[in-house]
């Protein structure tokens, strides 16, 4: 039975038929927003002192090699937690694209490549390279050291004075500004209230998501099968694919992508396999246990939640895509030779008409809303 042959004349030009088949699809994509997550491998996950630390060590320029360049600098608030530019830039240019921050911490791999199996570890790599932030487990210590303040925020989140340990500051610090990073969570959409409406059986609401918004969607979890990578409340499985960029980034040099991110992850004495995972049972290091490195993760990249995404140009991990329109015409026309990994691709050219085209920018702009401001972050230590 098709929900709209209940509607009332008045709203049945306004709402597509949905089979209950297509009505679960859609409800599996919330609800909006999911319960905050703890992550156990930081013991200062979720509580209010380290996210407070947090947020102002994410401001502090001072952890990078300059004293000029924060967290802050390349992941801004009024621009989503990114920077707007087609590819980073930290102390040289970089290969790829500053990713948002929203909805970070309910992430299970971190970065383009993975190379992160912790949003804390993730923290980390940017203050080390020197192609971004330039800074040092030693200038970090010396900042917690030295800074009466931070000193206060740091005994009030971990429960101890700053000590001498360099590395163990460091990875401290990455674990408040982890905390703080988790607090991320985009805002609910007119998608959101549309699909509470579906679900409930609300038409009257329903019927106000306008219908190229509605034809969008239905193509999504369609004929598109866009919801094959793209699922869950995220709209992403948090995993990777190869969707035909190309990986050269310069004559005689590729991004390997996911392949030399396990890579990274593997020699990293900050994974979960390390002493500085604070679940002392280990479990949640099983995904990083087991987890393989094969030739056919090569070229393969993170599958970004879909949230804000109107608002988050440009597009792919290499910023190769200006707009959610050629996205979409991408995805339309790919040609399948530039699929470089093994096996059977997920992706294939969809053929989309004008028309179609039009419908499913529609709907992803519906999966945008202008986040409140953000208040100042409260003191350290009042």
């Amino acid at each position: 039975m098709l929900l709209a042959a209940f509607a009332p004349p008045a709203l049945a030009q306004e709402l597509l038929d949905w089979s209950a088949d297509e009505i679960r699809a859609i409800g599996r994509h919330g609800p909006w927003p999911p319960s905050p997550v703890r992550d156990p491998s930081n013991r200062v996950s979720g509580a209010p002192a380290g996210i407070v630390l947090g947020e102002h060590l994410f401001n502090d320029p001072r952890l990078s090699g300059s004293r000029r360049m924060s967290c802050a600098t390349c992941h801004q608030a009024g621009r989503d937690w990114g920077d707007g530019r087609a590819k980073g830039v930290g102390t040289v240019a970089l290969d790829r694209r500053t990713p948002t921050l929203w909805n970070v911490g309910y992430s299970h791999w971190f970065g383009w490549d993975g190379a992160g199996d912790s949003l804390w570890a993730q923290s980390i790599r940017p203050i080390l390279d020197p192609r971004e932030m330039a800074g040092s487990a030693a200038e970090v210590g010396r900042l917690l050291r030295g800074d009466k303040d931070l000193a206060c925020g740091y005994q009030r989140a971990f429960g101890a004075t700053v000590g001498t340990d360099d590395e163990r500051l460091l990875v401290d610090a990455a674990k408040a500004l982890a905390a703080f990073q988790a607090t991320l969570v985009s805002p609910r959409t007119s998608f959101d209230a549309f699909r509470d409406a579906l679900v409930a059986g609300d038409l009257g609401d329903a019927a106000r998501y306008p219908l190229p918004e509605q034809r969008g969607l239905k193509l999504f979890i369609g004929a598109g099968n866009c919801d094959t990578c793209h699922f869950g409340p995220r709209f992403t499985n948090g995993e990777f694919g190869d969707v035909g960029i190309g990986f050269f980034v310069r004559p005689g040099e590729v991004d390997s992508g996911r392949l030399g991110g396990l890579a990274r992850l593997a020699d990293s004495p900050f994974n979960l396999l390390g002493r500085y995972n604070d679940d002392m049972s280990g479990a949640n290091a099983a995904r990083t246990r087991h987890v393989q490195r094969l030739h056919s993760n090569f070229g393969e990249f993170r599958v970004p939640s879909l949230r804000q995404v109107g608002r988050a140009a440009a597009y792919m991990h290499d910023g190769s895509v200006a707009t959610l329109e050629e996205v979409v015409r991408h995805y339309s026309e790919v040609n399948p030779d530039r699929l470089h990994s093994d096996g059977t691709p997920l992706v294939r050219p969809l053929g989309l008409s004008p028309q179609q085209r039009t419908d499913l920018v529609a709907f992803l702009r519906s999966l945008d809303a202008d986040p409140p401001p953000r208040p100042a972050p409260p003191p350290l230590c009042p």
